[in-house]
């Protein structure tokens, strides 16, 4: 049940709307001014607040900026009988979600108050997402070489340089993009990723650039590519080791020129997008075969990440360990199991050619099969190696 609090120093007016929104099903407190409103914000959490301007010893303006304060941030509708256009504009500034004159119109005060409610909700869940995924993002190690990592992050995340990502799979190579993004002037704009290897090479230029309706067969209708849809952005392209040497040329004239044309097209189309790029080949190796560009390689290498195998770090498995119960228990709904000083020993002790993928996965198995307290036993048994 959504909970509103009504500051009004008029009696009545409280009377009304508490009826009303309780007649809705909303749960409803009351203030008799601004400061005691004030108050009750600092004391308990609210979804919306429907607060009159006019009133003694503080204004709504003041109530709603002080609000704005608050670590929970409620709605706020401001109503007042003395509105114009001017104060409806100041209060839309200060933060609020929408201005109602008095006496209110029914049926728009209900249409406003379910639409801020479920704006509150929206930011709730999104705020809640973004933890999530925070999370889910942690780079958890605090071996020599994972630190080694991270410092090369915070110095490069800052700038506009290509940075090549190199490792095997499963390392987390993906991770690192995302925290260069992350810490990046660019975090606030989109992360496109491509995972090279899973496109087909006759559709991976299609995929990159877009391409026009009609320049082939199932090209119905216009499509916008990866560049364009990354600009001003950050644009991974994850196992660029795989690329056709086609679609490698034309990247390379993205780098080198910043603007792109669509399959079909005939138009160069401006992006602004900081490349990453991503492989666990040996792309010297490939130049030297043929297959790779050595002047791609070079534009993608300004910065060069190696992220280490799991085997070269297995100092950080326990902390590893720990995060994936943590994650897992989560997933599943149930509490978070224990493993033990010699389970995790035996861990520690495998290859890992898998990498930090691997153990995921055999953690999960442990998790669903292990006892409360996952065992030495239960690693000999269900761990698979």
């Amino acid at each position: 049940m959504s909970k509103i609090l009504i500051i009004d120093d008029e009696k009545v007016i409280r009377a009304t709307l508490k009826e009303i929104l309780e007649y809705e099903n909303y749960k409803i407190s009351e203030a008799q001014d601004g400061e005691e409103g004030l108050k009750m914000l600092q004391e308990e959490e609210f979804d919306l607040v429907l607060c009159d301007i006019k009133m003694p010893k503080m204004d709504g303006l003041e109530v709603l900026e002080q609000a704005s304060l608050l670590d929970k941030q409620p709605q706020f509708i401001m109503i007042s009988a003395h509105g114009s256009i001017e104060t409806a504009v100041e209060a839309t500034k200060k933060g609020a979600f929408d201005f109602v004159p008095k006496p209110p119109d029914l049926n728009r005060l209900l249409l406003t108050v379910r639409n801020a409610l479920d704006k509150k909700n929206l930011v709730s869940e999104t705020k809640v997402l973004k933890k999530k995924l925070s999370k889910k993002l942690d780079m958890v190690g605090e071996s020599a070489a994972i630190l080694q990592v991270k410092e090369t992050i915070e110095k490069v995340a800052p700038t506009d340089a290509r940075v090549l990502i190199t490792g095997p799979n499963g390392t987390g190579k993906e991770l690192v993009a995302h925290w260069l993004h992350k810490k990046s002037n660019r975090s606030t704009e989109p992360f496109i990723a491509v995972n090279c290897a899973a496109i087909p090479a006759e559709l991976i230029e299609s995929e990159l650039f877009g391409h026009e309706k009609g320049s082939f067969t199932s090209a119905v209708k216009q499509r916008v590519g990866k560049f364009e849809q990354a600009s001003g952005g950050t644009l991974f392209l994850d196992e660029i080791g795989d690329m056709s040497l086609s679609a490698q040329s034309k990247v390379l004239r993205a780098l080198q020129e910043h603007k792109i044309t669509r399959v079909g097209g005939d138009k160069d189309i401006k992006v602004d997008v900081r490349v990453l790029a991503a492989t666990n080949k040996d792309l010297k190796k490939e130049i030297e075969e043929g297959n790779f560009r050595e002047d791609l390689y070079h534009r993608l290498s300004v910065i060069l990440i190696q992220v280490p195998a799991l085997k070269d770090r297995n100092e950080d498995i326990p902390l590893l360990v720990e995060k994936f119960l943590d994650d897992i228990a989560k997933e599943y709904g149930t509490a978070q199991k224990d493993i033990s000083s010699e389970a995790l020993k035996e861990l520690q002790k495998f290859p890992w050619t898998g990498n930090i993928r691997e153990l995921r996965n055999v953690v999960e198995r442990l998790v669903i099969l292990g006892e409360k307290t996952i065992s030495l036993d239960d690693v000999k048994k269900y761990a698979d190696y």
